[in-house]
């Protein structure tokens, strides 16, 4: 069975995505600048509900829009906003730290990664502002760090992600069975089998993933 992650923005619409057959949610805010962390009222009232129905919760963990390089104080926010999802019972955060070079910020990554122990991880698309000569590499670093998943476009996002199937096939390859990619960007009802189906995936997501509500 595909998997069908549905990016929502706030609760209204989870019981809409679910009853579509929506079967993992990931919870962010602001998607106009590709998601930032909700509220904790938010988290919690989708908590309580997709828990009652066993489907896992994905929360976002992201202070602002723009690049993903963030300095100390933007870090102390993603690390309390952690700390709280963690409390709330989330099954997994998306999160996703870069240096000003467009590389993997370790330091950064690692320090959220030991809050973050016991949840499920995805690598967001902060991934697609890696060169792709350096995403192999990238891999293999998240890969050694216990990360699930990595979010991508497969390439620019003012491109449909059709274009960058063949770039996704070679992430998928070279990945194998050690990480998954998750294919999002475009992706929606009428072509999520048709992708998963070009790239030998089980999971896909997007915002209109089950249809438009």
């Amino acid at each position: 069975m595909l998997l069908k992650e549905v990016c929502v923005e706030n609760f209204t619409n989870i019981p809409a995505a679910l009853a579509r057959g929506a079967n993992r949610v990931e919870l962010c805010d602001n998607l106009t600048v590709g998601g930032t962390t909700v509220s904790t009222g938010v988290m919690e009232e989708t908590m309580h509900y997709c828990s009652e129905k066993s489907i896992p919760v994905m929360a976002i963990i992201r202070p602002r829009g723009g690049n993903f390089v963030f300095h100390d104080t933007e870090l102390k926010i993603m690390r309390t906003d952690l700390i709280e999802a963690k409390k709330l019972g989330v099954d997994g955060v998306v999160l996703g730290c870069l240096t000003s070079d467009n590389w993997i910020d370790e330091d950064a990554m690692e320090e959220l990664l030991e809050i973050a122990a016991g949840l499920q991880i995805t690598f967001h698309m902060a991934f697609d502002a890696i060169p792709e000569a350096k995403q192999f590499a990238a891999i293999d670093w998240l890969v050694e760090h216990s990360v699930q998943r990595i979010l991508t476009h497969g390439g620019t996002s003012e491109e449909p992600i059709e274009t960058h199937l063949p770039h996704l096939k070679k992430l998928v390859d070279y990945a194998g069975k050690r990480i998954i990619i998750l294919p999002g960007g475009g992706i929606h009802s009428e072509n999520a089998e048709f992708i998963a189906t070009e790239l030998g995936v089980n999971e896909v997501h997007g915002t209109k993933i089950v249809g438009t509500f």
